[in-house]
């Protein structure tokens, strides 16, 4: 089994996306992408402050060699969002976008009405798009209406951590959209939650905060890849079904006895 990621119609064998920020060093950032074996690297315009700087950086992911995916992250306006999107797609040379829209600044949660305009308009200019979402049903079942074919529902919100909040809505959405790619993003903060994501049938996992804010960035990428990976194979494996009575690992059938 362990079949291939699909991303609109592309295959990547690693199950782990990875992002591009908050790194101590630019040296960090690259041994750390690496070393998560991720295909695919998230970009943002906004960490450009300078034209110099934007082509440090970018001369930085180039030398990866993985796929980019442009972000709209900060943005909270459809215009706002759409702009910036155009501007990426000419800048990084791709279709892709991962649309962000926040909607709220406590929380950053996106704003799910505002992510639906944005994205049947992106999907009307040639967008391949992947929306970040709450794990709310509705929205996902509105957004894969609209044409996306990957979403990528949040575990909690950006940078807390705190890991899969409501595993039952992440299953619900799973359960109900089994034929879309899915995507956990935002919220994990260890390995093993990661490895829940892959658990309940996630296709993968995306994640910036936990790797780029860890003690040791590159160990922490290598403890993600492992993860993403066990996650997966128990998955495909099939879990045991759970019970509320204890039952022997050892079978007492044809076990001998002794009488006193």
């Amino acid at each position: 089994m362990n079949c291939a990621l699909t991303i609109y119609g592309q295959s990547f064998e690693s199950r782990l996306l990875i992002g591009s920020a908050l790194y101590p060093s630019p040296e960090v950032m690259q041994a750390s992408i690496r070393a998560s074996g991720s295909q695919i690297v998230t970009v943002s315009l906004r960490r450009q402050n300078s034209v110099a700087a934007g082509q440090d950086f970018w001369d930085l992911i180039k030398a990866l060699d993985l796929t980019i995916l442009p972000n709209t992250a900060g943005c909270h306006s459809v215009k706002e969002a759409v702009t910036l999107a155009h501007m990426c797609r000419e800048v990084f040379d791709t279709d892709w976008i991962k649309l962000e829209l926040i909607g709220d600044e406590y929380n950053l949660q996106p704003d799910p009405i505002a992510l639906l305009e944005a994205t049947k308009i992106l999907i009307d200019d040639g967008f391949k798009v992947l929306p970040y979402c709450t794990d709310d049903l509705v929205i996902c079942q509105r957004l894969a209406e609209l044409g996306c074919e990957v979403l990528m529902p949040w575990g909690a919100p950006i940078g807390t951590g705190k890991g899969l909040l409501n595993p039952y809505a992440l299953r619900t959405i799973r359960e109900r959209l089994s034929e879309m790619t899915l995507i956990v993003d935002a919220g994990l903060g260890l390995p093993s939650h990661a490895c829940q994501a892959l658990e309940l049938g996630y296709d993968a996992v995306l994640l910036n905060s936990a790797v780029a804010g860890a003690g040791c960035p590159e160990t922490m990428a290598k403890a993600f890849r492992a993860a993403v990976e066990a996650g997966r194979f128990s998955y495909e494996a099939g879990a045991m079904i759970e019970r509320d009575i204890a039952a022997p690992s050892t079978p007492t059938l044809g076990m001998p006895f002794w009488h006193q």
